[in-house]
Protein backbone atom coordinates (compact mmCIF):
# COMPACT_ATOMS: atom_id res chain seq x y z
CA UNK A 1 0.00 0.00 0.00
CA UNK A 2 1.24 3.59 -0.61
CA UNK A 3 2.89 5.35 2.33
CA UNK A 4 0.07 7.90 2.30
CA UNK A 5 -3.54 7.36 1.25
CA UNK A 6 -6.19 10.03 0.76
CA UNK A 7 -9.78 8.81 1.15
CA UNK A 8 -12.44 11.23 -0.13
CA UNK A 9 -15.89 10.38 1.21
CA UNK A 10 -19.12 11.58 -0.36
CA UNK A 11 -21.62 12.66 2.30
CA UNK A 12 -25.30 12.15 1.38
CA UNK A 13 -26.31 8.50 0.96
CA UNK A 14 -22.70 7.39 1.44
CA UNK A 15 -22.00 8.51 5.02
CA UNK A 16 -25.42 9.73 6.15
CA UNK A 17 -29.09 10.10 5.29
CA UNK A 18 -31.14 13.12 6.36
CA UNK A 19 -34.40 11.21 5.64
CA UNK A 20 -36.31 14.22 4.44
CA UNK A 21 -34.79 16.90 6.64
CA UNK A 22 -32.45 18.00 3.85
CA UNK A 23 -35.38 18.67 1.54
CA UNK A 24 -37.16 20.76 4.17
CA UNK A 25 -34.00 22.75 4.81
CA UNK A 26 -33.41 23.31 1.09
CA UNK A 27 -36.95 24.63 0.69
CA UNK A 28 -36.60 27.03 3.60
CA UNK A 29 -33.26 28.31 2.32
CA UNK A 30 -34.63 28.68 -1.20
CA UNK A 31 -37.52 30.84 0.00
CA UNK A 32 -35.31 32.96 2.23
CA UNK A 33 -32.77 33.55 -0.56
CA UNK A 34 -35.25 34.23 -3.37
CA UNK A 35 -38.25 35.61 -1.50
CA UNK A 36 -40.41 32.97 -3.21
CA UNK A 37 -41.62 29.54 -2.07
CA UNK A 38 -40.30 26.48 -3.85
CA UNK A 39 -43.75 25.77 -5.27
CA UNK A 40 -42.60 23.50 -8.11
CA UNK A 41 -40.36 21.44 -5.83
CA UNK A 42 -36.65 20.71 -5.86
CA UNK A 43 -34.69 19.37 -8.81
CA UNK A 44 -33.31 15.84 -8.41
CA UNK A 45 -29.84 15.86 -6.89
CA UNK A 46 -28.25 12.75 -8.51
CA UNK A 47 -24.77 13.68 -7.29
CA UNK A 48 -24.87 17.33 -8.38
CA UNK A 49 -23.05 20.01 -6.44
CA UNK A 50 -25.18 22.49 -4.50
CA UNK A 51 -24.67 25.38 -6.97
CA UNK A 52 -25.86 23.18 -9.85
CA UNK A 53 -28.77 21.85 -7.82
CA UNK A 54 -29.83 25.38 -6.90
CA UNK A 55 -29.60 26.53 -10.55
CA UNK A 56 -31.74 23.60 -11.68
CA UNK A 57 -34.26 24.28 -8.93
CA UNK A 58 -34.41 27.95 -9.87
CA UNK A 59 -35.14 26.92 -13.45
CA UNK A 60 -37.79 24.46 -12.31
CA UNK A 61 -39.48 27.18 -10.27
CA UNK A 62 -39.05 29.80 -13.02
CA UNK A 63 -37.01 32.16 -10.91
CA UNK A 64 -35.18 34.36 -13.40
CA UNK A 65 -34.01 37.21 -11.16
CA UNK A 66 -30.58 35.90 -10.06
CA UNK A 67 -28.05 38.34 -8.70
CA UNK A 68 -24.45 37.33 -8.04
CA UNK A 69 -25.07 37.15 -4.29
CA UNK A 70 -27.92 34.64 -4.55
CA UNK A 71 -25.92 31.50 -3.89
CA UNK A 72 -24.19 33.00 -0.86
CA UNK A 73 -27.57 33.99 0.61
CA UNK A 74 -28.88 30.50 -0.06
CA UNK A 75 -25.84 28.81 1.50
CA UNK A 76 -26.00 30.95 4.63
CA UNK A 77 -29.75 30.37 4.98
CA UNK A 78 -29.27 26.64 4.47
CA UNK A 79 -26.68 26.43 7.24
CA UNK A 80 -28.95 28.41 9.57
CA UNK A 81 -31.85 26.11 8.75
CA UNK A 82 -29.81 22.97 9.43
CA UNK A 83 -28.88 24.37 12.84
CA UNK A 84 -32.53 25.16 13.53
CA UNK A 85 -33.49 21.59 12.58
CA UNK A 86 -30.53 19.93 14.29
CA UNK A 87 -32.60 17.95 16.80
CA UNK A 88 -34.92 16.77 14.04
CA UNK A 89 -31.93 15.83 11.89
CA UNK A 90 -30.49 13.67 14.65
CA UNK A 91 -33.89 12.09 15.33
CA UNK A 92 -34.92 11.37 11.73
CA UNK A 93 -31.57 11.07 9.98
CA UNK A 94 -28.79 8.58 10.57
CA UNK A 95 -25.25 7.54 9.81
CA UNK A 96 -25.60 4.68 7.36
CA UNK A 97 -24.99 1.12 8.59
CA UNK A 98 -21.33 0.23 8.84
CA UNK A 99 -20.09 3.76 8.24
CA UNK A 100 -18.73 4.50 11.69
CA UNK A 101 -16.98 1.13 11.88
CA UNK A 102 -15.39 1.69 8.46
CA UNK A 103 -14.25 5.22 9.35
CA UNK A 104 -12.85 4.10 12.69
CA UNK A 105 -11.01 1.08 11.29
CA UNK A 106 -9.58 3.01 8.34
CA UNK A 107 -8.42 5.80 10.65
CA UNK A 108 -6.15 3.23 12.29
CA UNK A 109 -4.35 2.41 9.03
CA UNK A 110 -0.96 4.24 9.14
CA UNK A 111 -0.70 7.04 6.61
CA UNK A 112 -4.43 7.13 5.89
CA UNK A 113 -6.09 10.54 5.67
CA UNK A 114 -9.89 10.69 5.54
CA UNK A 115 -11.90 13.71 4.48
CA UNK A 116 -14.97 14.53 2.38
CA UNK A 117 -15.63 15.36 -1.24
CA UNK A 118 -19.19 16.57 -1.46
CA UNK A 119 -21.55 18.78 -3.40
CA UNK A 120 -22.74 20.19 -0.09
CA UNK A 121 -21.46 23.57 1.03
CA UNK A 122 -18.76 23.47 3.68
CA UNK A 123 -21.06 24.75 6.44
CA UNK A 124 -23.91 22.36 5.64
CA UNK A 125 -21.61 19.36 5.31
CA UNK A 126 -19.88 20.03 8.61
CA UNK A 127 -23.19 20.42 10.44
CA UNK A 128 -24.59 17.19 8.98
CA UNK A 129 -21.45 15.14 9.61
CA UNK A 130 -21.01 16.46 13.14
CA UNK A 131 -24.66 15.74 13.96
CA UNK A 132 -23.86 12.03 13.84
CA UNK A 133 -20.40 12.20 15.44
CA UNK A 134 -18.49 11.29 12.28
CA UNK A 135 -16.33 14.42 12.32
CA UNK A 136 -13.95 12.74 14.79
CA UNK A 137 -12.65 10.50 11.98
CA UNK A 138 -12.51 13.09 9.18
CA UNK A 139 -10.19 16.04 8.56
CA UNK A 140 -12.88 18.44 7.37
CA UNK A 141 -10.43 21.30 6.86
CA UNK A 142 -8.91 19.61 3.81
CA UNK A 143 -12.23 18.50 2.32
CA UNK A 144 -13.64 19.86 -0.95
CA UNK A 145 -17.15 21.29 -1.04
CA UNK A 146 -19.77 22.55 -3.45
CA UNK A 147 -18.99 26.15 -2.64
CA UNK A 148 -15.35 25.54 -3.67
CA UNK A 149 -16.36 24.69 -7.24
CA UNK A 150 -19.62 23.73 -8.94
CA UNK A 151 -17.76 21.15 -11.07
CA UNK A 152 -17.50 17.92 -9.09
CA UNK A 153 -14.32 16.55 -10.76
CA UNK A 154 -12.51 19.80 -9.90
CA UNK A 155 -13.12 19.08 -6.22
CA UNK A 156 -10.71 16.12 -6.33
CA UNK A 157 -7.81 18.41 -7.20
CA UNK A 158 -8.86 20.91 -4.54
CA UNK A 159 -8.87 18.22 -1.85
CA UNK A 160 -5.51 16.89 -3.01
CA UNK A 161 -3.86 20.32 -2.85
CA UNK A 162 -5.27 20.96 0.63
CA UNK A 163 -4.07 17.56 1.83
CA UNK A 164 -0.62 18.12 0.33
CA UNK A 165 -0.25 21.49 2.07
CA UNK A 166 -1.44 20.12 5.39
CA UNK A 167 0.32 16.75 5.36
CA UNK A 168 3.40 17.39 3.22
CA UNK A 169 2.79 14.38 0.97
CA UNK A 170 1.98 14.10 -2.74
CA UNK A 171 -1.38 12.63 -3.83
CA UNK A 172 -2.16 11.20 -7.25
CA UNK A 173 -4.09 8.38 -8.89
CA UNK A 174 -2.10 5.75 -7.02
CA UNK A 175 -3.01 7.01 -3.55
CA UNK A 176 -6.32 8.88 -3.88
CA UNK A 177 -9.62 6.99 -3.47
CA UNK A 178 -13.07 8.54 -3.78
CA UNK A 179 -15.92 6.70 -2.05
CA UNK A 180 -19.46 7.53 -3.21
CA UNK A 181 -22.86 6.21 -4.20
CA UNK A 182 -23.61 7.68 -7.64
CA UNK A 183 -22.28 7.51 -11.20
CA UNK A 184 -21.41 11.20 -10.75
CA UNK A 185 -18.92 10.19 -8.05
CA UNK A 186 -17.37 7.63 -10.39
CA UNK A 187 -17.20 10.15 -13.22
CA UNK A 188 -15.53 12.70 -10.95
CA UNK A 189 -12.90 10.19 -9.84
CA UNK A 190 -12.11 9.03 -13.36
CA UNK A 191 -11.98 12.56 -14.74
CA UNK A 192 -9.61 13.71 -12.00
CA UNK A 193 -7.45 10.58 -11.97
CA UNK A 194 -8.47 8.82 -8.74
CA UNK A 195 -9.56 5.35 -7.70
CA UNK A 196 -13.21 4.93 -6.79
CA UNK A 197 -15.17 2.66 -4.48
CA UNK A 198 -18.92 2.76 -5.12
CA UNK A 199 -21.42 1.87 -2.40
CA UNK A 200 -24.98 1.02 -3.45
CA UNK A 201 -26.46 2.87 -0.48
CA UNK A 202 -28.23 5.54 -2.55
CA UNK A 203 -30.45 5.30 -5.60
CA UNK A 204 -28.09 3.35 -7.87
CA UNK A 205 -27.88 -0.44 -8.01
CA UNK A 206 -24.59 -2.33 -7.70
CA UNK A 207 -24.88 -3.27 -11.37
CA UNK A 208 -25.31 0.37 -12.42
CA UNK A 209 -22.30 1.45 -10.37
CA UNK A 210 -20.12 -1.34 -11.74
CA UNK A 211 -21.22 -0.51 -15.28
CA UNK A 212 -20.31 3.14 -14.62
CA UNK A 213 -16.73 2.02 -13.99
CA UNK A 214 -16.21 1.70 -10.22
CA UNK A 215 -12.94 0.02 -9.25
CA UNK A 216 -14.87 -1.75 -6.53
CA UNK A 217 -18.62 -1.88 -5.84
CA UNK A 218 -20.04 -2.70 -2.41
CA UNK A 219 -23.68 -3.36 -1.65
CA UNK A 220 -23.23 -1.79 1.77
CA UNK A 221 -20.56 -0.77 4.25
CA UNK A 222 -22.20 -3.00 6.83
CA UNK A 223 -21.16 -6.42 7.99
CA UNK A 224 -18.92 -8.61 5.85
CA UNK A 225 -18.50 -5.97 3.17
CA UNK A 226 -16.67 -3.64 5.56
CA UNK A 227 -14.09 -3.14 6.86
CA UNK A 228 -12.82 -6.45 5.47
CA UNK A 229 -13.33 -5.63 1.79
CA UNK A 230 -11.98 -2.12 2.24
CA UNK A 231 -8.93 -3.52 4.01
CA UNK A 232 -8.38 -6.02 1.20
CA UNK A 233 -8.62 -3.26 -1.40
CA UNK A 234 -5.95 -1.29 0.43
CA UNK A 235 -3.54 -4.23 0.64
CA UNK A 236 -0.37 -4.28 -1.45
CA UNK A 237 -1.71 -7.21 -3.49
CA UNK A 238 -4.98 -5.43 -4.29
CA UNK A 239 -3.19 -2.28 -5.43
CA UNK A 240 -0.93 -4.29 -7.70
CA UNK A 241 -4.00 -5.75 -9.45
CA UNK A 242 -5.74 -2.42 -10.04
CA UNK A 243 -5.48 -0.94 -13.56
Amino acid sequence: MPDHLLLLWDVDHTLIETRGVGGVVFGEAFEKATGRPMSAGMAKAHGHTEPVLLEQTLDLNRVHDRDEDLFRRFADAQADSYLAHLDELRERGRALPGVEVALRELSRVPGTIQTVLTGNTRKAAQIKISAFGLDQYLDLEIGAYGDDDSDRPALVGIARKRAERRRGAAFNQANTVLIGDTPKDIEAAHTAGARVIAVASGGSTPEELTEAGADLTLKTLEGADSPGILASLLSDDAWSRRP
